[in-house]
């Protein structure tokens, strides 16, 4: 739709869509995702690569789903959250501890990212495995919700993988039992 001037009336670039501050301004979208130990996505937001990664912590922790457990009542809550020097900014770690999570989050100018390197490689791996969906490496979406419909899927997908893996494996191992 144009307006008078012959300009679009709506963002041209998509919702949730900003100027990456470093990839020659182009526009585009950050996905933010939450995993547990072994790499499964918890929870998943997208903003726009000019938005800070610090606005998208308190979002992702509230969106993760309760966790149903063998033992005891469902878990609401993360017990331990590890995040890169992004996320170090004293009003995140306060709300982090007044919920009961315990973080590991590096310190700006104190440590080095290697000793948080044997956590982040799961996340690292993840987005890789996100990144291997054609449609989610270069946005084609111009509404936020259809791209992160799309995440979601992929998030999705990627846990289907691991649980089938897991029980064809489980599988596997009891063929080979009874065969031997």
């Amino acid at each position: 739709m144009r307006d008078r001037l012959g300009e679009h009336a709506g963002s041209e670039k998509g919702d949730l869509a900003g100027p990456n501050p470093v990839d020659r301004g182009k526009y585009g979208s950050k996905i933010h995702l939450i995993t547990e130990r072994t790499g499964l996505p918890l929870s998943v937001g997208i903003s726009g690569a000019n938005v800070h990664d610090s606005q998208a912590l308190i979002p992702l922790v509230k969106g993760i789903p309760p966790i149903r457990s063998r033992r005891g009542p469902r878990r609401r809550k993360p017990g331990k959250l590890h995040a890169d020097k992004g996320y170090d900014y004293p009003h995140l770690r306060q709300w982090l501890s007044q919920r009961g999570i315990r973080h590991r989050i590096a310190r700006k100018g104190v440590e080095n990212s290697q000793r948080l390197g044997r956590h982040r490689w799961t996340i690292e791996r993840t987005m890789a495995w996100l990144a291997g969906c054609r449609r989610l490496h270069r946005r084609y979406e111009r509404r936020a919700e259809h791209f992160l419909a799309f995440t979601s899927i992929a998030c999705t997908l990627i846990c289907y993988r691991r649980i089938n893996l897991r029980t064809h494996t489980e599988d596997t191992a009891v063929c080979r039992s009874m065969a031997g």
